[in-house]
């Protein structure tokens, strides 16, 4: 019987997942993966193999269908599923490690019990990455399951790039910027420097697009500076998220508006981005379907933000050889590429026009001075890989 390794990144209404069968030298192989969306309203699941064929289709229809209980269902249908591959791990996407956890980590009571202090960092995310570790230790409590974060891959970054302008006392008391989507980003370095070394080898700024948004400065594959900070609302508009805001706008809502914290914590997570700008959605496929000004406002604004936000990171990496666009806005949206990149005319981005409607590859001209490249990223394989190189390390053998 061989090994196998399940991905996981449990999010608060839906649940993505990867699965990977392990060959005789440790290396993966994806067996499927998916994601069970419409938790909290009727939950479905559909899984697709490598060769496209859908290995797992189905729809609860009771809404009452916890995180707890899919879980139990997604762990019994992957054991069937892998066969004679044993499920020797369970790697979670963990989205705040805050500024002591800088590299995957087997899941002990104790590092629950800090992440468990973390989640008022990520209230969207981190209360369910930590609910599906519980679930799985109580299901099969002898299986190792490890944290991978979101914020390890910024944490060496220059010690400016983490501070805010504030009293030295709260930074030490862990009031820093953090940075996150970071399993995204290491995956498209790793990937960069397998199709296109030279470029991962300069200045280059990935574009996380999607419902949540960010950007990721990196000189030699290497985090150097990133849009979100101490949580995932800072920096870039998003589907549902504000991004950066005047701090006194916060103080405004409260103390004119009359709004408490949890109202304001609500309008500025939930009820922000393209659904507050828009009135209409968080999709940006609805959005482009739309014919209101509304909708055009906020596609515009969103464009607006990313390139003035990638521009404000130039400094931090001496210049730009080359911009990548990933996940779901930034792999799929020609027309979001293009508004972006005809604001950075200005550095020399010039678009492949055929090319970023084909979502190629590469989507800039010959003579554009600056390469730009899609590339889909994969969270679910950087997890697996992470897992991997962890229970090598704890087995004692060269990772």
């Amino acid at each position: 019987m061989t090994d196998a390794i399940i991905s996981l990144n449990s999010g608060s209404s839906s649940i993505k997942f990867g699965l990977y069968r392990l060959d005789e030298e440790g290396n993966p192989h994806h067996a499927g993966g998916g994601k069970i969306e419409g938790i909290g309203t009727a939950p479905r699941v559909s899984v697709r193999a490598d060769d496209a064929s859908i290995v797992w289709d189905r729809q609860w229809p009771d809404a009452a269908m916890t995180h707890e209980a899919l879980l139990h269902e997604l762990f019994d249908w992957a054991a069937g599923h892998l066969g004679d591959h044993r499920i020797t791990a369970i790697g979670h996407r963990v989205v705040h490690g805050g500024a002591d956890f800088a590299r995957p980590l087997i899941v002990t009571p104790a590092l629950l019990a800090r992440l468990e202090t973390l989640s008022p960092l990520a209230p969207l995310h981190q209360p369910h990455n930590l609910v599906a570790i519980k679930v799985l230790s109580d299901l099969a409590p002898d299986l190792v399951q490890i944290a991978c974060f979101d914020t390890a891959f910024h944490h060496d970054r220059p010690e400016l790039a983490t501070r805010f302008a504030l009293p030295r006392a709260l930074h030490d008391q862990g009031i820093r910027r953090y940075g996150f989507h970071g399993l995204s980003y290491e995956y498209i370095a790793m990937r960069l420097a397998e199709i296109d070394p030279a470029l991962a080898a300069g200045r280059v700024i990935t574009a996380h697009l999607g419902n949540g948004a960010s950007l990721c400065a990196m000189a030699g594959g290497v985090s150097r500076d990133t849009t979100m900070g101490f949580t995932a609302l800072d920096g870039l508009m998003m589907g549902t998220r504000s991004g950066s805001i005047d701090p006194g706008v916060v103080l405004h809502l409260i103390q004119h508006i009359g709004m408490t914290p949890a109202h304001v914590e609500r309008l500025l997570y939930r009820e922000s981005g393209l659904f507050g700008v828009s009135g209409i959605s968080s999709d940006m496929r609805t959005l482009a379907a739309s014919a209101a000004p509304e909708a055009e406002e906020a596609m515009a604004l969103f464009a607006w933000r990313a390139a003035r936000e990638l521009s404000a990171l130039l400094p931090s990496i001496g210049g730009l050889d080359g911009i990548v666009f990933t996940a779901g806005i930034g792999e799929n949206d020609p027309a979001m590429r293009a508004r972006i990149c005809d604001r950075l005319d200005w550095l020399g981005v010039r678009l492949d026009a055929e090319a970023n409607r084909q979502n190629a590859p590469v989507i800039s001209t010959g003579d554009s001075r600056i390469r730009v490249r899609v590339i889909p990223t994969d969270e679910e394989r950087m997890i697996a890989l992470h897992c991997i190189a962890t229970l090598k390390t704890q087995r004692g053998e060269i990772a």
